[in-house]
C-alpha cells in the first residue's frame, strides 16, 4: 500500500490515488455490502439504493446511532481534498454525509447483493 504523508501537493496525492485499492461508487449496486477495516474501526455499509447505505459499526455503534441510513460524500488524505467517486479507498479516510470522517482504510471487502446473509 502507498503510504500518504502529509504536505505532499495535490497533483502528488492525485497520481497516487490512482494506485490505491478502490471501490468506486458507480461499480456498486443496491445491496451490495461494503466491509471497511479502518486504523481504529470496522464498518459494514450496504447500499440501499439512490447513492444511500445503510451503516453499522465503528462511529454509529458507538453513538447508538446504528444502523443508520446515510450517504457517502467520499475518500479524503484527513483534509479538505476529496475524491466523490469514490465509496473506500486503503489509504484514504471515508468521509460519510453526516460529515463523521473515519481513520485511514485499511482493508475492503465488497459482497455483491444475495452473496452474504
Amino acid at each position: 500500500m502507498e503510504i500518504l504523508r502529509a504536505g505532499q501537493t495535490l497533483s502528488t496525492l492525485a497520481g497516487v490515488s490512482d494506485r490505491l485499492k478502490q471501490v468506486y461508487k458507480a461499480d456498486l449496486r443496491s445491496g451490495d455490502c461494503l466491509i471497511v477495516q479502518t486504523r481504529n474501526s470496522l464498518y459494514k455499509m450496504e447500499v440501499i439504493g439512490d447513492g444511500w447505505f445503510e451503516i453499522t459499526g465503528g462511529w454509529f455503534d458507538r453513538k447508538g446511532t446504528s444502523p443508520m441510513r446515510v450517504r457517502i460524500n467520499g475518500c479524503t488524505w484527513g483534509g479538505r481534498a476529496i475524491k466523490p467517486n469514490v465509496a473506500a479507498a486503503c489509504g484514504l479516510c471515508l468521509e460519510f454525509g453526516n460529515r463523521v470522517v473515519t481513520s485511514p482504510i485499511q482493508q475492503i471487502f465488497v459482497l455483491s447483493g444475495g452473496s452474504w446473509n
